[in-house]
């Protein structure tokens, strides 16, 4: 994190995500402020807490795709999770503090694979030593045994032992009953801590299976990585890491926001969930399996379309604990058309590399593409606006024939022109509530 100044997070971001500049300069400064605090007195440090953000927009305009990578660029535990799912205290259903529990799982997998790429190098120097011991056993070490493992080693590293078969020993996980199915099983951990209670009654077995080489090879390579992992310093690690830089994505925050216009219904009431997830974004401690988790410095990242509502139909205190706010703009034709073809895995080499599997080669033209991208936000216009998620449908539709034929049109070449384009969409043009249902 340290080395990624806010210009080159943006610089980073605008490789997968057109526009909504004013929303990647907002992040980027919020990331960067967690280096900053990190570089102050203690005193000062825990003083310090996050900015955080409401993205504003409608669907399909960038909103998740910036938290995600902002996350990635960062190393950052990352959680998205969804305001609808979370209950009020007292009802069947997820507690907000599930989303804490979530994070912190996340950040452990995220450390274990981390100081498994650390140690894999000596993990695959152990797991060859092992299997050599299963192609060759015994314990003798005469000349003559180690000029055949010294065989053995270069025809296994050459790939000629691969169809041979040896015997391990492997570890079988007990079943786990899932506690989330039964009501009230997630409040407070407690599906989590029945789920610890059962594995220590039942405790996984081992046996010996016979496979090939190479699918024993990557069990013992497992094995040996699992073996020289340190899972309380992991643990601690992750711990460290999701209190001081984790991020939580709320998706359709808006969702439960309730406006003066909006008529009371006799569901689970939205203010309920609202109040409860206050404490979290707030700065409480989280009773984990792993132990506490101190919410005060994680970052919280709300989106929302916001169509009936606004932030200010938050509750104060909710909104208070989101100061930043920054509205994503709606997608028109130019950002289309930069969509297809700025970003480093642009649809149109997405379509293009699937295709070439085939060995059909497929070449979007200019004229094609701003054809398209014209056609996106005509369709966003009149119907739902789903933002760039249209581009899926409206290329699914253009290509459907050539993706269904490509096998039999091998060594093909095909050209997406303006033409193109507008023979496959013909129908759909004619038709506007055929429109509507495709499209």
């Amino acid at each position: 994190m340290h080395t990624l100044t806010p210009r080159q997070i943006v610089a980073e971001l605008d490789k997968y995500i057109i526009g909504q500049e004013q929303a990647k300069r907002m992040v980027a400064v919020a990331v960067r402020n967690r280096w900053r605090r990190q570089q102050l007195d203690p005193a000062m440090r825990d003083e310090i807490a996050p900015k955080n953000i409401i993205l504003m927009g409608p669907t399909g305009v960038g909103k998740t795709e910036i938290a995600r990578r902002l996350a990635r660029l960062t190393g950052a535990p990352f959680i998205k999770v969804e305001a609808t799912k979370y209950t009020e205290v007292g009802y069947v259903g997820r507690d907000v503090e599930s989303m804490i529990r979530d994070l912190m799982d996340i950040g452990i997998k995220l450390v274990r694979d981390e100081e498994g790429q650390r140690v894999s190098a000596q993990a695959e120097a152990q797991a060859e030593e092992r299997l050599l011991d299963l192609l060759l056993p015994g314990s003798s070490l005469d000349a003559s045994r180690e000029a055949t493992r010294a065989k053995l080693r270069n025809l296994w590293k050459l790939g000629h032992l691969d169809s041979h078969e040896v015997e391990i020993e492997v570890t079988e996980q007990a079943p786990q009953m899932n506690m989330f199915g039964m009501p009230g099983m997630d409040s407070n951990g407690f599906g989590s801590q029945m789920k610890d209670m059962m594995s220590r009654f039942m405790p996984p077995k081992t046996h010996k299976k016979r496979m090939k080489t190479r699918a024993a090879y990557e069990i013992l390579v497992q094995q040996a990585r699992d073996s020289m992992l340190d899972e309380e310093r992991i643990v601690e690690i992750a711990r460290e890491r999701v209190e001081q830089s984790g991020i939580v994505f709320i998706d359709e925050i808006d969702k439960v926001a309730s406006s003066a216009s909006q008529q009371r219904s006799s569901d689970i009431s939205r203010e309920g969930v609202q109040r409860d997830l206050l404490p979290v974004v707030e700065g409480c401690a989280v009773n984990t399996k792993h132990g506490m988790i101190h919410t005060d410095h994680i970052l919280f990242i709300a989106a929302g379309a916001f169509h009936f509502s606004k932030p200010s139909d938050l509750i104060p205190e909710l909104q208070g604990r989101f100061p930043l706010r920054v509205e994503l703009q709606p997608l028109g034709s130019q950002e289309f058309y930069r969509i297809l073809t700025e970003p480093d895995n642009s649809l149109q080499k997405q379509y293009a590399a699937l295709l070439s599997t085939e060995s059909v080669a497929l070449h979007f033209t200019e004229d094609g593409l701003r054809e398209i991208a014209s056609f996106a936000e005509d369709t966003n216009a009149r119907s739902e606006n789903i933002g760039a998620r249209r581009l899926y449908t409206i290329l699914e539709k253009i290509l459907a024939d050539i993706a269904f034929e490509a096998p039999d049109r091998a060594g093909q070449h095909i050209v997406v022109d303006k033409a193109y384009v507008e023979e496959h969409l013909d129908d759909v043009k004619q038709d506007v509530d055929l429109r509507q249902f495709i499209l």
